[in-house]
């Protein structure tokens, strides 16, 4: 029986734990804050949980225009406490299922951290085992290991987290009520949607974004009709504004930008970015190639430089994306006990930020088409066009599809909608079988629904002469 050690027990190593005890390996997952890990725990389960909430309060928006007088959003109002006792307690639950579910399969579940030992002769590698027990440290010689071990939020020296106005998207959480005003840092894709669910609650919030605009890295056409949005309902968004410092002044907190300009409020969310948790396990002086920006180099099953070392997940930098990590950690298990296996395949990855509305993604992106890189032909369809959308008073949104020129192979699309996340399925499904426009097109959508959309952009895609 081969011996697998995990280190780390997020989406990436849980994942490839059960796929590891399903082929009859003997599987131990060594976990430092719980099952499931930070994703679990303090990232993705309890931001979208929060978000969750947001939502909620979104649904008094604009009732009138439904014939319904619910007294509008000044009449609602957000008990802050309970929403995070709601967050903690789902993110909990979640890690709960997990570990439920490797013990089920036979997965030994050590609470603790591990690192790479010495180099030993076979075909073997030590890992090093410290419980939080604290129990004594205990070797564990195993035929493979997966290092899975995420990453933690980035702290700018100038701008460093204190619990209580000054904070990472780990901390805000323990709020005991909710800011009086918010400044964002940062707005990548984390930034962006937590100053959507923030601005939903009621939160005046303000955005720095160092680019032109907002998620700079997303489709420009849905970054922009975000970005209206949020405006339209009165955030205040900063473009072109770096923040140079961010300092605690008596009750509240001072945004130094690098133009000399301040601004000024009760709380500070610090969003940029994450750096791997790759230091003390060990890794380079067992001789695995370890990048300057501190991420685990793989291929695409998973392989690190040294034979029987594999990685997965946000320490690796190749997609920071929960259903990535996870694919990346069974993609492992399989390579590593001799499973027939396809390699990572990005091109049918679809990716959703949970703004309001949602931006989905999947497949080649307009840049890519734009600078000549990928010869596609593409069609958006604004949402306010739709039926559903009128009958749901929908009118910010798009459906945006790309295909190949001759064959009309779809090769990837853009949602912008509520549940955006939901509607990307049927183009990721079109994307991942190698479908035609024609064949989308051809298949009957329920009428009227937000997807017949997505075939009508087809059937345009169909007829479109090419220029």
């Amino acid at each position: 029986m081969k011996r697998i050690v995990i280190i780390g027990g997020g989406p990436a190593g849980y994942e490839a734990a059960l796929v590891a005890a399903q082929l009859r390996a003997d599987v131990t997952v060594v976990e430092a804050d719980g099952a499931g890990g930070a994703c679990v725990l303090s990232d993705c389960v309890p931001s979208k949980t929060f978000i969750a909430s947001s939502e909620v309060v979104t649904g008094y928006r604009d009732t009138e225009e439904f014939g319904i007088d619910s007294d509008g959003l000044e009449a609602v109002t957000v008990d802050a406490a309970a929403v995070h006792a709601r967050v903690k307690r789902l993110a909990l639950a979640q890690s709960a299922d997990v570990h439920s579910k490797l013990v089920k399969a036979g997965v030994t579940f050590v609470a603790g951290r591990a690192r790479l030992g010495e180099d030993t002769l076979g075909h073997t590698h030590r890992v090093l085992v410290s419980p939080d027990s604290g129990d004594a440290e205990y070797p564990i010689e195993a035929s493979t290991v997966l290092v899975a071990t995420g990453a933690t939020p980035r702290q700018l020296p100038t701008a460093v987290p204190d619990g209580e106005r000054i904070l990472t998207w780990r901390q805000v959480y323990d709020l005991p009520a909710l800011p009086e005003h918010l400044v964002v840092v940062g707005s990548g894709v984390t930034g962006a949607e937590f100053a959507s669910a923030y601005l939903a609650m009621g939160v005046p919030v303000t955005l720095v974004s160092s680019r032109d605009r907002v998620m700079p890295h997303e489709d420009a056409d849905a970054a922009m009709a975000i970005e209206q949005v949020f405006r339209a309902r009165g955030m205040t968004i900063l473009n072109n504004s770096r923040a140079d410092a961010v300092s605690r002044v008596g009750d509240g907190v001072e945004v130094r930008l690098s133009d000399g300009r301040t601004v000024t409020a009760s709380h500070a969310l610090i969003a940029v970015g994450s750096v791997p948790n790759t230091a003390d396990l060990g890794l380079a002086e067992y001789g695995v190639t370890v990048a300057d920006s501190g991420h685990v180099p793989v291929d695409r099953v998973s392989r690190t430089n040294v034979p029987g070392i594999y990685a997965a997940g946000d320490c690796t930098g190749v997609l920071p994306l929960a259903s990535v990590a996870a694919m990346q950690g069974r993609i492992a298990m399989w390579h590593a006990l001799g499973e027939a296996v396809v390699p990572l395949r990005l091109r049918t990855v679809a990716a959703n930020v949970f703004t309001d509305p949602e931006l989905a993604t999947v497949g080649v992106s307009q840049d890519e088409v734009d600078d000549g890189r990928v010869q596609a032909r593409q069609v958006m369809l604004p949402l306010a066009g739709n039926a559903r959308a009128k009958m749901a008073d929908l009118r910010d949104g798009f459906v945006k599809l790309f295909c190949r020129p001759a064959s009309g192979q779809i090769i990837g699309g853009v949602v912008v909608a509520p549940k955006a996340s939901e509607l990307i399925m049927p183009i990721t499904v079109a994307v991942e079988n190698h479908m035609t426009v024609s064949q989308l097109a051809h298949t009957i959508t329920i009428y009227p629904s937000l997807s017949g959309s997505v075939a009508e952009a087809a059937r345009q895609l169909m007829w479109h002469d090419e220029e």
